[in-house]
């Protein structure tokens, strides 16, 4: 398909090679068999940017394998508000934990060399992508997160929480910025001229090109779409360089055309959109490649990248509960027991374990979507093969009370969603969970691990656990869940984000005057490896 698209544009009178991105935010994610590593979310957890790195180097490889050079991520949004539908994007509350993470941009990209000049966009052509910082700027911040919404904030915190980790980006020649859908104060950021020109550009000197989101200066106006011409106007004279235009493309060109003829878009900038588009363009190496390799074929859902992503499932949990009192811990759970329990609705769907953005725009429920392990199969895996393995959905507590478990695994979380569809006040997990953590915990030991984008409401449940167990959005490599939960793996993952007690305490971050969580930012309890027997 790429090869077909390019070879239309090699056919045009100046041939110049056009340039396809894709959503590519945790591997390669919306291709059939590509490995899933986990979402931005649980990699915060993991306090590692070498492992982001190899991660970011791994899906470079993975999308190149598909013919695409270009990659809509890394998302360095600082997530302030877990009712945002996209927090499971952002790798923390706290920026410095952000700006640690854009050591993903190298990955991506390359190293920049040592002698480049600050600000230019670095692509290794060979292997690599072009990256996305994103979304420029205070999408995590909107009121009550909700998307698409209106950031209210000081200059001064505007600058000090979202915006620093877009310095790394621009250091690291990060290539491409896109814009946020969001407002700040009131004014859209797709037509915030003062901070994408004069900030961006001119005062951060950044040399790669600005692209909108996808109808993004559509929604400049309210109601989308209802002066396309002032869209239009506002948005490249805002100092936007590529517009992502799902449908109107022919409205907008001639739309833009009658606007420069008119003398209302000075030439200037449409210069300065160009030169920016084809430096990065020359940069990556398109002129003299512009056609897929199909020589990456291989490195698609490759055993290696699965050992990453299994390694990284492994760094991302965070064990937030282990026994009543540190003498009495019930993780590491052992491999040799007569019988137990498996039970909830993310024990076995691969598509809950990976979460949004995969396959498919929202995600998907169910194992037949792709390739990967569930986290129920990878406990058969692990257990001692005398083990009996035991899995009922949502049993009831007759069935539990009856089963003679030595103990049981509770696999409960959110569905699948991305964007406006994950916004949610309440931050409920997914139906029947509750009744299953009741049912299951009241008779038997039990350790429950939560699929979530977010922390999500549990100070309810919390007595009746024994150990509790945050694995965020892991992927398709949930084996390495299992890795950690039966002890071949130590504990290590750190909260990346406060969780909450009630939702009535949200926004709540680490830092604030008024702090009062269930468990703090930076918490997590550890193990140690069990010695193999």
């Amino acid at each position: 398909m790429i090869n077909g698209f390019q070879k239309g544009s090699l056919s045009t009178r100046l041939g110049i090679p056009m340039i396809y991105g894709i959503d590519a935010l945790h591997g390669n994610n919306n291709v059939y068999k590509a490995t899933i590593f986990p979402h931005n979310v649980g990699l915060g957890a993991t306090r590692d940017p070498g492992l982001v790195k190899r991660i970011g180097a791994a899906t470079a490889l993975e999308v190149r394998a598909t013919g695409i050079r270009y990659t809509f991520a890394p998302c360095i949004a600082v997530c302030r508000d877990p009712r945002w539908g996209r927090c499971y994007e952002s790798y923390s509350e706290d920026h410095r934990i952000v700006q640690a993470m854009t050591e993903i941009i190298p990955g991506l990209q390359g190293e920049i060399p040592a002698n480049s000049r600050k600000g230019v966009p670095f692509v290794d052509g060979k292997t690599k992508v072009a990256a996305c910082a994103k979304h420029y700027l205070g999408d995590g911040g909107t009121t009550k997160g909700i998307n698409e919404n209106n950031t209210v904030i000081s200059r001064h915190g505007l600058l000090s929480i979202h915006m620093p980790a877009y310095y790394n980006a621009v250091i690291k020649g990060v290539s491409t910025v896109m814009i946020s859908y969001s407002s700040w104060n009131g004014i859209k950021m797709h037509a915030n001229r003062d901070l994408i020109t004069n900030y961006l550009k001119k005062t951060i000197r950044f040399r790669g090109f600005v692209i909108s989101d996808w109808e993004g200066v559509d929604r400049i106006t309210s109601p989308p779409h209802a002066n396309y011409t002032y869209s239009i106007l506002t948005g490249i004279q805002a100092g936007i360089d590529m517009i992502m235009i799902p449908s109107t493309y022919q409205e907008f060109i001639a739309g833009l055309t009658s606007l420069v003829k008119n003398n209302f878009i000075p030439m200037s900038r449409i210069d300065d959109a160009v030169k920016r588009i084809l430096r990065v363009k020359f940069t990556m190496g398109l002129f003299e490649s512009p056609y897929a390799d199909n020589s990456f074929v291989n490195y698609l859902g490759s055993q290696e990248h699965r050992e990453l992503a299994r390694e990284a499932v492994r760094k991302t949990l965070v064990l937030l509960k282990n026994g009543e009192s540190a003498d009495k811990p019930l993780l590491p759970l052992p491999k040799k027991a007569k019988k137990i329990l498996v039970a909830g609705s993310h024990a076995d769907n691969l598509g809950y374990q990976c979460g949004g953005w995969t396959i498919t725009w929202q995600g998907l429920s169910g194992n037949n979507h792709t390739s990967g392990t569930t986290i129920l199969s990878a406990i058969k895996n692990t257990v001692d093969p005398t083990t009996e393995v035991v899995y009922r959905e949502n049993p009831d507590p007759g069935f539990v009370k009856s089963g003679e478990f030595s103990y049981a695994i509770v696999l409960v979380g959110e569905p699948a969603y991305a964007e406006t569809f994950g916004d949610s006040l309440n931050l409920t997990i997914l139906e029947p969970g509750p009744s299953t953590i009741t049912n299951v915990c009241g008779s038997v030991k039990c350790v429950v691990v939560l699929i979530t984008g977010r922390p999500v409401v549990i100070q309810p449940y919390l007595p009746m656990m024994d150990a509790l167990v945050a694995a965020w959005l892991p992927g398709t490599e949930g084996q390495g869940v299992a890795d950690v939960l039966f002890g071949d793996y130590g504990f290590t993952g750190k909260l990346s984000r406060t969780w909450f007690k009630t939702v009535e305490q949200l926004p709540m971050n680490v830092g604030d005057k008024y702090y009062d969580p269930l468990f703090p930012f930076g918490f997590g309890l550890t193990t140690k490896p069990t010695k193999a027997t």
